[in-house]
């Protein structure tokens, strides 16, 4: 099929660094033993490892990582989890929990995900939810194909290219509160559509019982977390504006649900109740699809009576949409692996192939990490000032060229242009060994001239899955920004998604934009759910290698980039690569260097930390600002047999793990 990428069949190869970090295992003994000594250990399938052995998630017992605790930057100690055949990452241990309990009844990577967004969306209703929309990248075992999965919103098809800047051209008004706040920035959502497309291909379970975990735990009640209640806080006045969220996350005396509070959602359980009975279509027409259009058209804030500018969606609109197949961005990296990623309307696979592309010319095996431990070592100035400067070129190209290729093709064909392994190198050339270029400017391809629109994109959230046969969803899913429009209906919050769009239609000199406004298009999204397979000697896909992705907006680029450089050029197991200092640029004069991260000193601005004055030195200017990332990876890894097992790390400045077929010693 024109939307697969093709992959050989070719042996795993695991490096010696994972075969000793296998061997070393003790407590949890997950995937070091060998057929002799299988009678010496007990499963833990689906538990959460401690300090002692494990513990059932969701039980309250000591170790239970469900358990409400204060939101936290960073979580030191994670250690990486070694399974056998199938594992789970998610951001919220329960989300992780209802997907492992699939997995473990025979279920599929797919039907994994349908039961973590169903969760999520009760959850972690900041970030993701039926509401919202989602990119998935499938890779099928059996066939050694990859598949990529469209399910971003669209903007309605009533939209105009001023839909977000202006209430009427005629008055020029921008929309109230807020192009965010108002009925403007609520695309048709695209999540639960996207889901059931997969599962219709790869679902080896009935929908229905995929959707009951979420029903149950919404039914039931769970604790609320330290990052839901933080959301709700800081959420508070925008979401005291509508009906349905004062009636489910606020107390009787105004404040909002806190931590630790028994939270219960039967709106949430009814909606989803309709969708198990009644599919896909119960979401996309009859009383839920109204509920969403009419929500869309509210026009007054019900604590205040402020106006609220209403959006434009109809019944058409949600009953037309359509999620899409498409063809993965695929390219190779140091002859030794393919990099597969998502293609436009998100910029996320494009980006990081050409960040790889151009980094692929430069020897990175010097500039790892030092002082390596638990958290991924102290990264050398070298290896995050060409790390960055890959990605400012990465991200000017994505900021003039990139957009839902359906209505703004790329600049020419993909692989000749954008990531045509010359123009890579060349782009490479202009980075300096001693000074920072600032930055970027974009390539020039013929005479395609388009100018710049600047989005700040936010929120989101990430689950990387593999099942029993080997089957692997990477998936990043979203609201948008944290608790999206601020608009809830039948118990799920609305995404904010068009403000990923350019709100001007043309820039300042005059030049379209090519992510600017258009009646059913997509909005560019910077999500980049990611698989790694070992290269064949042709240059093809060859046995799985790794997966990962992140949620963090426009970010989640860099958050990608330096997951994968530290695990294939530094040797980083799972949880150390997705541990590392969060450092990087989009394609501006700052370089991010995640200052929440333990082996940064982000005191005084950073002008106690040696690396912050190495890279000063360079000419960058650094922020040590906090770097919320949600990096979930898995890694194909190997015990000291020669058996293929998984090993899986969970981002420490969120609060998911890592779950799967895991043992333990008797």
């Amino acid at each position: 099929m024109k939307n697969e990428k093709s992959l050989g069949a070719v042996p795993a190869r695991y490096s010696m660094a994972a075969l000793a970090a296998i061997v070393a295992l003790t407590m949890t003994a997950c995937g070091g033993s060998s057929h002799n000594d299988q009678d010496d250990l007990v499963s833990t399938a689906c538990e959460a490892g401690t300090s002692d052995g494990s513990v059932v998630v969701g039980s309250g017992l000591p170790g239970d990582p469900s358990f409400p605790e204060l939101a936290s930057g960073y979580r030191t100690g994670k250690k990486v989890v070694e399974g056998h055949k199938y594992m789970v990452v998610t951001a919220n241990p329960l989300a992780s929990k209802a997907g492992c309990e699939v997995l473990k009844s025979g279920g599929s990577a797919v039907d994994a995900a349908v039961a973590v967004q169903m969760v999520l969306g009760l959850v972690e209703p900041q970030s993701s939810g039926i509401g919202g929309g989602a990119f998935m990248l499938y890779y099928d075992a059996a066939t050694k194909k990859v598949t990529a999965y469209d399910g971003r919103e669209t903007a309605p098809a009533a939209a105009t290219p001023d839909y977000l800047r202006y209430i009427d051209s005629g008055t020029q008004t921008t929309p109230l509160p807020s192009a965010r706040a108002s009925g403007r920035s609520i695309g048709t959502p695209g999540a639960v559509r996207m889901l059931d497309l997969a599962h219709k291909d790869h679902g080896a379970k009935p929908w229905k019982d995929l959707i009951q975990p979420g029903i149950d735990l919404a039914t039931n009640g769970f604790k609320i977390s330290g990052r839901m209640s933080d959301a709700l806080a800081g959420a508070k006045t925008a979401l005291q504006a509508d009906a349905d969220a004062l009636a489910i996350y606020f107390n009787a005396d105004g404040s909002t649900k806190g931590l630790g509070e028994t939270f219960k959602n039967p709106a949430y359980a009814a909606t989803l109740t309709k969708m198990a009975t009644g599919g896909a279509d119960a979401f996309y027409t009859g009383s839920v699809a109204q509920g969403i259009v009419d929500k869309i058209a509210v026009t007054q804030n019900v604590t205040t009576g402020a106006p609220i500018t209403p959006g434009v969606t109809t019944m058409a609109d949600l009953a037309g949409y359509q999620a899409k197949k498409r063809d993965a961005v695929c390219t190779t990296y140091r002859a030794k692996y393919v990099i597969c990623g998502m293609p436009p309307p998100s910029s996320g696979g494009i980006a990081v192939a050409q960040a790889m592309g151009v980094l692929e010319n430069f020897d990175l095996a010097p500039h790892k990490p030092t002082a390596l431990d638990l958290e991924g070592g102290k990264p050398t100035a070298m290896g995050v000032h060409l790390v960055s400067e890959a990605e400012r070129m990465a991200y000017a190209d994505r900021d003039m060229y990139v957009a839902d290729t359906d209505f703004t093709p790329l600049p020419g064909p993909l692989y000749s242009t954008l990531l045509d392994k010359s123009y890579l190198k060349s782009r490479a050339a202009l980075i300096s060994p001693t000074q920072s270029m600032g930055t970027a400017s974009a390539g020039q391809f013929g005479n395609t001239r388009l100018g710049v629109g600047k989005v700040t994109e936010a929120g989101t959230t990430h689950m990387t899955i593999v099942d029993g046969k080997g089957n692997v969803v990477s998936m990043t899913t979203t609201v948008e920004a944290g608790m999206g429009s601020y608009h809830m209906t039948q118990g799920f919050i609305l995404n904010n998604q068009l403000t990923d769009f350019s709100a001007a239609p043309v820039s300042a000199d005059g030049l379209p934009i090519a992510n600017k406004v258009e009646a059913g298009k997509r909005p560019r999204s910077s999500m980049a759910p990611t698989l790694v397979f070992d290269a064949t000697a042709d240059g093809q896909p060859g046995a799985f290698k790794m997966a990962t992705g992140s949620p963090g907006g426009a970010t989640i680029i860099q958050f990608v980039t330096k997951t994968l450089v530290g695990a294939l050029d530094w040797g980083l197991d799972a949880q150390q690569a997705t541990n590392l200092v969060n450092f990087g640029a989009s394609n501006s004069r700052t370089t991010n260097l995640g200052g929440e991260h333990p082996n940064i000193n982000a005191t005084n601005g950073g002008d106690n930390d040696p690396l912050v004055l190495a890279l000063r030195a360079m000419g960058h200017t650094v922020s040590v600002n906090a770097q919320s990332s949600g990096v979930g990876t898995v890694i194909r890894t190997a015990n000291a047999a020669g058996e293929a097992r998984l090993s899986g790390g969970a981002d420490p400045r969120r609060e998911g793990v890592v779950l799967g077929d895991t043992y333990k010693a008797k």
